[in-house]
């Protein structure tokens, strides 16, 4: 019997193959990358730059037990198929088994799959192909470059300003957060105000919005411009106009990589870094009661394709589950993201057959949720747009007039299954005539004033990045994860809030790198590695325009910046009489011993004495009132007062109560 070896990279990922084929298969794991560029050469790079920037590979140390079994393997099969995953990443793991395990003397070949079912699986082995060069030459584009723009980069920034990192994408980022935060920080806020009629029919209770005088819009900018409104208010409320209009509204498309971590984190409450992590092992493969298969399909996409088999199935599905005016078929909805690799599908489920009900029991509760979350999406992507009435009021008081707005659904549509995620809160209106008064008015009128734009969340980060085309929706969790470590960014009411050590880090790029480091340049770059990819670019090529770029501004930064790091003290070390210096950390700055590595010596923060105020804790009448400094977030530095007693009890003021 002739013998095949099918490699992919996760051991799930195996299992769930290995239980579709028979015994003339055997289905091993690489356990992802097993090399990496070398750290020698010029600044480490790993490439020789002299030679159109040939990459150096050396095999992972910890890998070393697995390419030792995989090549054991090899020898005793007549046949190897590399099985990684279907994107760039994949292919380059592929091309990197291949050189390893020296495939140039056996038969093999290079299978996708987008999803992981016995069909999808058989397909793959029936056409099989070559390792695609293109691919992996934009693979190791985007690995030599990173590793270019992060070691220079970093090691200049730890030398001047004690920044731990920076990167193509990573600092890109940074520079949205940072942005924003100086137009938070400049805003100055303008007052407004609004005036509201409350009132009531039947049990429903009512609040309308002033919105014109005749038919001008109508602004109110001060207290004395409101007040000249409300004195020339009368007593009668009566409904001038009812207007009614139907419209379409149309399902989403089904998930990309980034919409999914967006409606993840909105609708779940998941971090970027979680909903990829529960995602792997859906698409890897979930033990059911008689089956292991791959629930959804491979989760790195920027592409909103269906395949027919899909389209089919779930046409017959909703035509039987729900009628046959609830099915539409299949419109790419919407502008796609920008550098779409279209080769791939959509995150969808791989059969409509496992409904979240039926394998609830198999997953955990969140599992379940990011499952449903998908197969509903992906469903709804196919079914008929929902009709939906707009209903308005207008009221009229002596020519000011009043709106309140509602709707009603008159027809389902893709509601039926995706209403629960569903943002629209709007209610329908109670029955009005023309003419009719209004019962029980009262007016309400309130000062407001503008706000600032908002800080980034996770899902409004995500979507600002792929609005601009900057990094790889794969990447995103990786990149906002790397700010957090390095402590340039802390969250504060789930949005990023950049440190002092952030802003320095956005600042000194700006100023000396913004050539290389702006959100043009990233998403051009993506474009490159794009056109890379499909053989209309030579890799090296691009690589060698990049570096004349970007050397020169590293020699510039080199001489020109300064350097504020580390800031010594006139302490000397208790172990080895040398200086003292700050240094920065995870968690912020602290005093370690300057001849570090040498001397390992931390000074110990002294804790510092709550100022007493001689007020006894209104809560727990225990504990006592002492002032406090705040050591973190946006409160840093700022004076506040709490129980001594805590955290038995949690009691905080922003201001010292009265006794």
């Amino acid at each position: 019997m002739q013998k095949s070896l099918i490699i992919v990279e996760s051991p799930a990922k195996s299992q769930t193959i290995e239980k579709y084929l028979d015994k003339s298969y055997i289905v091993a794991s690489s356990k992802g990358h097993i090399r990496d560029l070398t750290t020698s050469g010029y600044g480490g790079f790993g490439v020789d730059i002299e030679d159109n920037f040939k990459p150096k590979y050396r095999n992972l140390r910890d890998k070393s037990a697995v390419v030792k079994e995989l090549k054991k393997l090899v020898k005793e099969v007549d046949k190897v198929y590399l099985a990684t995953d279907p994107d760039r990443e994949g292919e380059a793991i592929s091309w990197h088994l291949f050189e390893v395990l020296d495939l140039e003397k056996k038969d093999y070949e290079r299978i996708v799959f987008h999803e992981i079912t016995k069909t999808a699986v058989l397909q793959a082995l029936e056409n099989g192909r070559d390792i695609d060069m293109d691919l992996v030459h934009s693979q190791e584009s985007r690995r030599i470059l990173d590793r270019i723009i992060g070691f220079s980069l970093s090691k200049l920034l730890q030398r001047k300003i004690g920044s731990k990192s920076a990167g193509r994408v990573q600092s890109v980022a940074l520079k949205l957060i940072c942005d924003r935060e100086k137009e938070i920080k400049a805003f100055i806020p303008e007052e407004y105000w609004e005036v509201y009629l409350n009132f009531e029919k039947g049990r429903s209770k009512l609040k309308a919005k002033l919105t014109n005088f005749k038919e001008e819009k109508i602004e109110l900018k001060n207290q004395e411009e409101t007040n000249k409104v409300l004195e020339a208010l009368g007593e009668e409320y009566k409904i001038k106009e009812i207007i009614k209009k139907n419209r379409n509204r149309s399902p989403k498309p089904p998930f990309i990589t980034s919409t999914l971590q967006q409606d993840a984190s909105s609708k779940l409450n998941f971090n970027a870094k979680k909903t990829m992590m529960i995602a792997q092992k859906l698409y890897e493969g979930i033990e059911l009661k008689d089956e292991r298969v791959g629930l959804i399909t491979y989760m790195r996409t920027d592409s909103v394709r269906l395949s027919d088999q899909f389209i089919d199935e779930a046409k017959s599905f909703i035509i039987d589950n729900y009628g046959k005016e609830y099915y539409q078929g299949y419109k790419k909805i919407g502008s796609k993201a920008k550098n779409v690799q279209d080769a791939h599908e959509a995150i969808r489920p791989s059969s409509l057959k496992y409904s979240p009900e039926s394998v609830k029991s198999y997953l955990n509760n969140d599992e379940f949720k990011l499952y449903s979350l998908i197969y509903y999406r992906a469903l709804a992507a196919l079914m008929a747009n929902a009709v939906i009435e707009d209903q308005r009021l207008r009221i009229d008081n002596n020519d000011y007039i009043f709106e309140v707005n509602g709707n009603k659904v008159i027809f389902d549509g893709f509601l039926k299954v995706y209403g629960s995620y569903d943002e629209d809160d709007s209610k329908s209106l109670p029955s009005f005539k023309e003419g009719e008064e209004v019962k029980n008015p009262e007016i309400e009128s309130e000062q407001k004033f503008t706000s600032p734009p908002a800080r980034y969340t996770e899902a409004k980060l995500i979507r600002k990045m792929e609005e601009l085309g900057i990094g790889r929706p794969s990447t995103y969790s990786i990149t906002m994860d790397t700010l957090k470590q390095r402590y340039y960014v802390t969250m504060e009411k789930k949005t990023f809030v950049p440190t002092e050590q952030g802003m320095l880090t956005s600042e000194k790029l700006d100023e000396f790198f913004n050539d290389i480091i702006n959100v043009k340049y990233t998403a051009n770059m993506e474009k490159v590695l794009d056109q890379i990819a499909v053989g209309d670019k030579v890799w090296y090529e691009e690589l060698k325009r990049f570096y004349n770029r970007f050397m020169p501004l590293v020699e510039n930064a080199d001489q020109n910046m300064e350097k504020i790091y580390p800031i010594y003290v006139d302490e000397e070390c208790p172990e080895c009489g040398s200086k003292l210096v700050y240094r920065n950390g995870r968690y912020g700055r602290f005093l370690a011993c300057s001849a570090f590595p040498k001397c390992r010596y931390i000074k110990k923060e002294e804790k510092e004495e709550a100022k007493k105020t001689g007020l006894k804790c209104p809560n727990c009448g225990i504990g006592e009132i002492v002032e406090r400094i705040s050591k973190k977030g946006r409160s840093k530095g700022q004076k506040f007062y709490a129980c001594d007693r805590f955290p038995e009890c949690k009691t905080t003021f922003s201001e010292l109560p009265e006794s």
